[in-house]
């Protein structure tokens, strides 16, 4: 067979597309093509840049307008990060081309994370920009690179018509003030948002399927495992940061003490057993489009949310550990590891079948944080030393139940995944 007869067989294959499209797209017949790539992880830089910007920008004002508007641009944030995952799961890494595209986006990523602390200000248009630029210009790309691989290209171009609708309002809103901008984006967003669940329907060319996206699993579950590092990386660089310049006293090291150990528990909560089953579960599922829509580009913003909130929590009990406990110190503190015990039992639930039973306790244990502290009078640093015992709580108690092999644990831990 010639090389031009290989080429055409391929390209009537849903993984590989041929001539163009194979020096673009991974090779899936090689061995360890899922495998992250350099390119990948220094993309991701950038967005350790963005995911402090976040936290300090909730940090300087903890109130319910500046939370919401802090929460709409992490979603932002972790959109195109996301829709960026999901097209390196098909792009080579390997091609000077997608390193090309992939450096481009890296810097469009760099204006978009340094126009975060003012989005909503006076660099709104460049937060737009950047954003609209960086979801159109790489869709186009995959598109293009899908090359005979139709169902690909079809999947794309739905995607970037999308996009395109959407950036219509995203810059017209930036061009705007006030309430009109924020009534904009949120239509923008809106949109952005709405694609998936609507399978990106569009006139002509009708919705898009998820059995379609014939990602690779393992691809997926490691990108989103890296990010959470970078996430808990980045709370740690600013807890040693703000540490730093503070007097070494007994209450400031009891402080960082629990702050890390909080951190850690954390880790354990998601690493020790989560990622690989996670990882196994969407490889050996017969849609695996459908769960890394719903478990990683959805529940794992969650957990992400969930680590930037606590990294501004961290932040206030370093400050002040001791005097007095407002609003803004109880959302924090109790609220960031609440959002990520949950994200991590919605994602457990999705593996399992059932909510693990220790991550309901240490969402019980939080609830009562909450409602007890302004009772008892609690101080910063004691109320963290309650978040922090629930998180440990709950990466024990599930460690504890795996290791013993109760039931309930191995049925957690084996269970062949739902198709």
């Amino acid at each position: 067979m010639t090389d031009d007869k290989l080429a055409d067989k391929i390209a009537e294959t849903p993984h590989v597309s041929a001539r163009r499209g194979r020096r673009l797209l991974r090779d899936r017949s090689r061995e360890g093509h899922a495998r992250v790539g350099f390119l990948e992880l220094f993309y991701d830089l950038v967005f350790v840049f963005a995911i402090t910007q976040l936290s300090h920008r909730l940090l300087k004002d903890v109130s319910i307008v500046n939370g919401l508007e802090t929460l709409f641009l992490f979603v932002a944030v972790w959109w195109v990060w996301m829709y960026t995952t999901w097209a390196m799961n098909w792009l080579d890494p390997d091609s000077p081309r997608v390193r090309l595209m992939v450096f481009a986006l890296t810097f469009i990523g760099l204006v978009l994370s340094m126009a975060v602390p003012g989005a909503f200000a006076e660099s709104g248009l460049a937060f737009a920009l950047a954003y609209a630029s960086m979801q159109v210009l790489r869709t186009a790309f995959i598109a293009w690179a899908a090359g005979p691989n139709r169902t690909m290209r079809l999947n794309f171009v739905r995607i970037l018509i999308w996009f395109c609708v959407a950036s219509l309002f995203w810059i017209g809103g930036a061009l705007a003030d006030g309430a009109a901008r924020a009534a904009l984006w949120l239509v923008a967003l809106g949109i952005d948002l709405a694609g998936p669940i609507a399978r990106f329907w569009t006139p002509g060319l009708g919705p898009s399927s998820t059995s379609d996206w014939d990602i690779e699993g393992e691809h997926m579950a490691e990108r989103c495992a890296l990010f959470i590092i970078i996430a808990l990386g980045e709370s740690l660089l600013v807890t040693g940061a703000t540490f730093e310049k503070l007097p070494w006293t007994a209450t400031n090291w009891l402080a960082l003490t629990s702050v890390v150990a909080g951190t850690l528990a954390m880790w354990w909560a998601y690493f020790d057993t989560g990622l690989e089953r996670g990882a196994h579960h969407i490889a050996h599922s017969a849609d695996p489009g459908a769960v890394g829509r719903r478990v990683y580009t959805y529940y794992h913003a969650v957990i992400v949310l969930g680590i930037v909130v606590m990294a501004v929590g961290d932040e206030l009990i370093l400050a002040h550990p001791i005097g007095h406990l407002d609003a803004g110190v109880i959302a924090t503190v109790i609220g960031g590891p609440a959002l990520y015990v949950f994200g991590n039992l919605l994602f457990k639930r999705e593996i399992a079948g059932f909510p693990p039973l220790s991550h309901l306790v240490g969402l019980g244990l939080l609830a009562a944080g909450a409602a007890l502290a302004p009772l008892a009078h609690l101080e910063p640093l004691h109320l963290g030393l309650w978040a922090t015992t629930a998180l440990i709580v709950v990466a024990v108690w599930e460690w504890v139940s795996i290791q013993r092999g109760a039931p309930e644990a191995r049925k957690h831990a084996h269970r062949r995944p739902a198709s």
